[in-house]
């Protein structure tokens, strides 16, 4: 999906009450189990992209609940927070709404959903890691993994194929032995790997890769831990790429990446699995055509000989915890995220919510590579006050500060842990 999830936290306003946790057959309370409406907020992507999909989820509720009246309401990303948050404080809140991943956390923090048994929902013993993490608070479940995006490796094969390479590479020694021979040849003007500094999900895959982490949990805390050895490996060896391969502005994010790629002065790139694309379209394209069919995704090797772990972005289903209907409500939701409905998504181009169905995926070389990357993934720390890292941009101030040379990389990491425990724990 070519969006940016970040995480909502402007929701401190709402006032809820949580509701109980049914665990009825339905997946979520027996409350409204009679309702005889119900409202679902999807974004723009369903509308345009899947309809049949939606309507399919429909049709199974309405054979068991004839006369049910279902209402489809669709928003655009930037839009839909900001009226979830409005009507989460009314008595007119949905039934079912859809979130970005790195949305939920406020949300469950504030008490905003209500919690769901997972077992009652198709494949929910095989949902991925990452999007598992991303509904789950304080040891209960909070909504439903919808699908999932990836992050791959992209670059130019006929840049590859200039100096000998003829294949992708399939571990990170052979991968910064083809980028040696790229930026040896093309000069200090081009990037090898155009990577943006300020990127944190690129390097945190680093960090995570060397076995380290962003914090961790100890005895119902979180403490920050970039400093730990584990996470200073990772974070010198993003900075080894930032200086050897990235010779464009170091004090970028990720946000146009795909159309800097498309410039002409980049080999390669480590993103979202849409970016390759969006760079070859004919409006980013600046290189005369040479990327319509001259670029090769490939899965991200890691340093430890692992394919790299990446942050899995997608979308989540929850229930409002002012919702009426909260059993239809998860009827749906299971409808729609369920076995059936994740084989049409996959269809349209999505990863699914479960390792069971993005297993059959690697066996199509269509499919191969953003299937394969995702097996290894991670996400950000569940924690109370993740909200206020991300808000306050601490990883992204951290690793321009490394970039740039401003600090040393134990020095950052230092002084972002530091920023970290003062907040990771506030609600």
């Amino acid at each position: 999906m070519k969006r940016k999830l970040t995480v909502a936290i402007g929701i401190a306003g709402m006032v809820v009450s949580v509701a109980a946790c049914g665990g009825g057959k339905s997946g979520g309370s027996n409350t409204g189990a009679d309702a005889k409406e119900l409202t679902v907020w999807l974004t723009v992507d369903a509308q345009n992209n899947w309809p049949t999909l939606v309507k399919a989820a429909d049709d199974a509720v309405l054979k068991k609940h004839p006369g049910l009246k279902i209402n489809h309401e669709y928003y655009g990303w930037p839009d839909k927070n900001t009226k979830l948050d409005a009507v989460l404080a009314t008595d007119k809140a949905p039934d079912v709404v859809e979130m970005g991943n790195t949305e939920m956390l406020g949300y469950m923090v504030k008490g905003a959903f209500a919690p769901v048994d997972a077992a009652k929902f198709d494949n929910s013993a095989q949902w991925l890691d990452g999007l598992k993490a991303s509904v789950t608070y304080d040891g209960k479940t909070y909504g439903v993994p919808y699908y999932a995006g990836g992050r791959v490796a992209n670059w130019r094969k006929d840049i590859a194929a200039s100096v000998g390479v003829k294949a992708p590479p399939k571990t990170y020694q052979e991968l910064t032995a083809d980028l040696d021979k790229i930026q040896q040849k093309e000069g200090s003007g081009f990037s090898a790997w155009y990577q943006p500094t300020r990127d944190w999900y690129a390097a945190m895959s680093f960090v995570y890769d060397a076995g380290g982490s962003i914090a961790k949990q100890e005895g119902g805390q979180w403490k920050a831990s970039l400093s730990s050895p584990e996470s200073l490996k990772g974070l010198n060896e993003f900075k080894t790429v930032i200086d050897k391969y990235m010779h464009g502005d170091k004090t970028k994010d990720e946000s146009d990446r795909y159309i800097v790629y498309g410039q002409g002065k980049s080999a390669m790139i480590f993103g979202a699995a849409w970016e390759g694309a969006a760079a070859a379209d004919p409006k980013a394209d600046k290189t005369g055509g040479k990327l319509k069919n001259g670029l090769e995704n490939f899965v991200m090797p890691g340093p430890s000989g692992k394919n790299m772990p990446v942050f899995l972005g997608g979308s989540d289903l929850a229930i409002p915890v002012k919702s009426k209907a909260q059993a239809l409500a998860a009827e749906w939701i299971n409808a729609f995220t369920g076995s059936q409905g994740q084989k049409g998504l996959i269809a349209k181009g999505n990863l699914p919510n479960n390792k069971t169905d993005l297993a059959t995926l690697k066996n199509d070389p269509a499919t191969a590579v953003p299937a394969t990357a995702a097996e290894s993934n991670w996400f950000v720390p569940m924690a109370p006050g993740w909200g206020q890292v991300e808000k306050a941009q601490v990883l992204q101030t951290m690793l321009q500060d490394i970039g740039t040379g401003k600090k040393s990389v134990e020095a950052a990491a230092k002084d972002a842990d530091a920023a970290i425990d003062k907040v990771i724990n506030t609600k």
